[in-house]
């Protein structure tokens, strides 16, 4: 385990032979928002960064608090892309703007999401909202921008992708009750996207073996999502934003090729309580696909990558 002040170290070192391009979803508030300022802060303002999320004037704060750029390269921009990501429709208008007008994505950092324990709530397209954020629509970002990723790759860059949630957290998932149609509660829910999110980022690892895919535990971090009371309660056994983004941001700069479960620190936790299984992996994959083209009322007849 890296000390706060070793990762920092390791951060400030970071370069990229031409500027890179990053993407944060959800990256308006929260952990998502203080890893974009740490990646700006890093690169000096010389990064292109795009935030996506809803809230245009939580962006805007964000943007401001960026570095200035200095680099002569006329394609840097600082950008907010609003998206509504509970839709599979506004995640496929949004990664289509993307795809059309940006040359490479070195970095995609997945971070929607939101905290309740109601039971199943359904989107306009069927889908349950808390596995919408937590699984679907980031599996939808990371498919729709694997164009983008395979440039910089292509071209020796970096082309990595995180997803923030939980590993470890996790339980056993019903292969016939994917999605949660059936018998549906938080707690359900609670235990099955952690074991998504982990089957997710190996399957497009093993997909895009060049590439790197994790799956990050961010632990208890005082964000406006834990609400103030519990911010406080709880004050002794939490850490800041800022903290938490040296961690994870350390976790993304470094990691190889593959796929990665890491802890709140940056470590790699490897299989540790981990639910997955290779039949569960093609079956979420298939799945997932179908759900997806469903929701969007695309028509095929075998799930295709």
């Amino acid at each position: 385990m890296p000390s706060l002040s070793v990762v920092r170290a390791a951060n400030t070192a970071f370069s990229s032979p031409r500027p890179p391009v990053a993407i944060f979803v959800g990256g308006t508030s929260g952990i998502g928002r203080a890893i974009a300022q740490a990646f700006a802060r890093y690169t000096a303002g010389n990064s292109h960064i795009v935030l996506c999320g809803r809230n245009r004037s939580a962006a805007q704060s964000a943007l401001t608090s960026f570095p200035k750029h200095t680099t002569s390269d006329a394609g840097i921009q600082h950008e907010f892309l609003k998206c509504d990501v509970l839709e599979m429709k506004n995640v496929a208008t949004t990664t289509g703007a993307l795809l059309s007008r940006l040359p490479k994505v070195n970095f995609l950092v997945l971070s929607p999401g939101a905290l309740s324990l109601k039971g199943r709530e359904e989107t306009s397209e069927g889908i349950d909202k808390r596995l919408v954020l937590n699984y679907y629509a980031r599996w939808k970002f990371i498919y729709d921008l694997l164009p983008l990723l395979r440039n910089a790759s292509s071209a020796g860059e970096s082309a990595k992708v995180m997803t923030i949630l939980a590993p470890g957290t996790g339980g056993a998932i019903d292969l016939d009750n994917l999605g949660l149609k059936k018998n549906y509660s938080a707690l359900k829910a609670l235990y099955a996207v952690p074991t998504y999110n982990d089957l997710m980022i190996e399957a497009f690892a093993e997909k895009e073996p060049s590439m790197s895919f994790i799956h990050a535990f961010p632990g208890l971090v005082r964000t406006p999502m834990m609400g103030r009371l519990a911010s406080a309660l709880l004050y002794p056994v939490t850490v800041s934003p800022e903290d938490c983004a040296e961690y994870l941001l350390y976790a993304l700069l470094n990691a190889e090729p593959g796929a990665h479960r890491i802890n709140n620190k940056g470590d790699d936790m490897g299989k540790k309580r981990y639910y997955g299984s290779d039949e569960a992996r093609a079956r979420l994959w298939d799945h997932t696909v179908a759900e997806i083209n469903r929701a969007m009322g695309v028509e095929t007849e075998h799930p295709v990558y």
